[in-house]
């Protein structure tokens, strides 16, 4: 079986001449390895064909025997790692919280150790003297205690 920790030491080196970054490595007991890796400027098959080529060049496959597959983390995939967090400030959200309530809005702040993250949510608010509440952008504050899943919105 593949050595989860050095191909994530290649992965990581070789992802370090570019923009991208690592999500997740999967290897199973059958020696299926998946790859998920993400970037600002998203992720096209010529860098999932680049990063296999980078890869296979440390690890043998008939030596190993191994199924490779790299991949992006997708759009609507939950964030997993820092990155795409701050990646996503500016960016339509959908936040799943630790009480069941789902919010839509706009990513505005995240702390630096993911403690905290304010998203900015649609929300009906009567202003003094109006008959009827209007839509305003409201900032929510969650710490990550109370956040079960968050994902870009498409």
């Amino acid at each position: 079986m593949l050595d989860k920790d050095k191909l994530k030491e290649v992965v990581e080196n070789a992802l370090a001449e570019t923009e991208a970054f690592l999500v997740d490595i999967t290897v199973t007991p059958a020696n299926e390895v998946e790859v998920t890796i993400d970037s600002p400027e998203g992720i096209d098959i010529e860098m999932c064909v680049w990063l296999t080529r980078r890869i296979e060049e440390q690890f043998d496959r008939d030596a190993e025997d191994y199924e490779l597959t790299v991949g992006s983390a997708g759009v609507t995939a939950p964030f997993a790692v820092p990155q795409q967090y701050f990646m996503n400030i500016g960016n339509e959200v959908t936040v799943l919280t630790a009480d069941s309530r789902k919010l839509h809005g706009v990513l505005t702040e995240v702390a630096d150790d993911l403690s905290r993250i304010v998203v900015e949510v649609p929300t009906k608010v009567k202003e003094p003297g109006a008959k009827r509440p209007v839509l305003k952008n409201v900032p929510v504050e969650l710490t990550r205690e109370n956040i079960r899943r968050i994902e870009r919105e498409i």
